[in-house]
């Protein structure tokens, strides 16, 4: 075993291999996301003309911190940036009274294209 691969396996006298922390993590970000609800971002009405060509229908599906998009798709850039704030709230368990629980809507912030997106739990 050469020098490097010596410093791959260990950091450090009590520090764990690089593979054990990995491992640790994976574990740690798979029990988070498992309470983390799979939500689904839907362009509803486009009452504008989008410049990048939302189309309502348009979407994108968000599973623990993944984002998919379907294939041979897109997705405005603008309109997911007016919606990632909002989403890590709406992945969790949210109380009675609080206001993210009945916002459902968010607009793209470009005037021009005045696209209404609906963010909703996939199943």
């Amino acid at each position: 075993m050469g020098k490097v691969e010596k410093s791959a396996e260990r950091v450090g006298n009590d520090q764990p291999t690089a593979d054990v922390r990995e491992s640790e993590n994976a574990e740690h970000i798979g029990s988070i996301e498992s309470k983390l609800r799979d939500l689904r971002v839907v362009v509803e009405e486009v009452s504008g003309k989008c410049t990048s060509g939302m189309r309502p229908g348009d979407r994108f599906i968000l599973r623990g911190g993944r984002l998919y998009i379907p294939t041979h798709r897109h997705f405005c850039l603008y309109a997911l940036h007016a919606a990632l704030p909002l989403l890590p709230a709406k992945q969790r368990h949210l109380e009675d009274g609080d206001w993210m629980k009945d916002a459902h809507h968010i607009i793209c912030p470009d005037p021009a294209g005045n696209v209404i997106m609906r963010i909703e739990q996939y199943p």
